[in-house]
């Protein structure tokens, strides 16, 4: 019997032992909701799951390494994919895509052999790009459906949620910026316009950060590492909303990059979805935008579509 048929949710998470999977594996940990707690990388994982597992929470940890990936992931409900190394600088974005990408096909492949029917996260990046990986390795192994495939866009809802709600001076929690489009650069389009407090040029300013906050955070780590803490808050919230909808929850919707016909030019793209036990049950319809999102979209777009078929061509290759 799966888990989905009970009140609790069996959670695999590959690439545990980096710095974003072991911070999501402790926000995890503390899910009234998970049951069990697979914790799998090449290196380190037992002994993150020996120390996860002495927290006093009701969820099971059990770890395993580098030879155990199919057990690891054999019949769970969602699995989260932080694996992969981080962009440092003086990194291009090539050398970022051609290693995570091998490591997302390989994770995602194993999951479509031993788990079909899991709901898979995305969190490596290029997102834009390893999404299309992961979808092909899934079309390979005869397990792709595209409402289970997701790529986790959250952090640049969180960010956009933060740095609006420092600007307008109003909490966190009473802010909510739509973000449409990819997970990099200019792909990332903030719709700033549901806030028409804002100035012109405080809309300008908040869309650069907004966008390019990653270089924000490794600048500030002086090339030691990336946005790893605020990604791990942001892929345990898109997994706590999928928790949610997996164990029948209505209404629960995020924003997310999925297969899509949002946008006619790109096959995946990233809007608001409503959830279901299934993965994604409806993608709801974007936002009016007004000129300046227009043409923030128009760019997206164009660097949207090429980073598509980066990875459907390296997965195909």
């Amino acid at each position: 019997m799966r888990a989905t048929s009970a009140r609790f949710v069996k959670v695999a998470v590959l690439g545990a032992g980096g710095g974003i999977g072991q911070p999501l594996s402790l926000l995890l940990k503390h899910h009234k909701d998970v049951t069990q707690l697979n914790i799998y990388d090449v290196k380190g994982a037992p002994g993150v799951a020996a120390d996860l597992s002495h927290i006093s929470t009701s969820s099971k940890v059990v770890g395993f390494g580098a030879e155990q990936l199919a057990e690891a992931v054999t019949g769970v409900d969602l699995v989260l994919i932080p694996a992969g190394v981080p962009r440092k600088p003086g990194m291009t974005r090539d050398d970022l895509f051609n290693t995570n990408a091998n490591i997302v096909q390989t994770l995602a492949s194993a999951v479509g052999k031993n788990s079909p029917k899991a709901i898979i996260g995305v969190i490596s990046n290029p997102v834009n790009s390893t999404v299309p990986v992961a979808a092909e390795a899934l079309k390979k192994a005869g397990a792709y459906d595209p409402r289970k495939l997701f790529g986790v866009t959250t952090l640049d809802l969180v960010r956009a949620r933060t740095f609006v709600s420092e600007a307008i001076g109003k909490a966190p929690v009473e802010v909510d910026v739509p973000v449409i489009g990819g997970h990099s650069g200019e792909t990332i389009v903030p719709l700033l316009s549901k806030y028409p407090e804002l100035s012109a040029e405080q809309v300008k300013a908040l869309t650069h950060r907004i966008q390019f906050g990653g270089d924000e955070v490794v600048k500030a780590k002086d090339g030691a590492g990336s946005a790893t803490l605020s990604m791990a808050y942001a892929a345990a919230e898109f997994a706590d909303a999928a928790i949610r909808a997996l164990k029948g929850e209505q209404g629960v919707a995020v924003y997310t990059f999925v297969k899509s016909e949002v946008n006619p030019k790109c096959e995946y793209f990233s809007s608001l979805v409503e959830l279901g036990k299934e993965g994604v049950a409806k993608t709801l319809p974007v936002p009016k935008l007004n000129a300046f999102e227009e043409d923030l979209l128009e760019k997206c777009v164009d660097g949207l579509v090429k980073n598509i078929q980066k990875g459907a061509a390296f997965a195909n290759k």
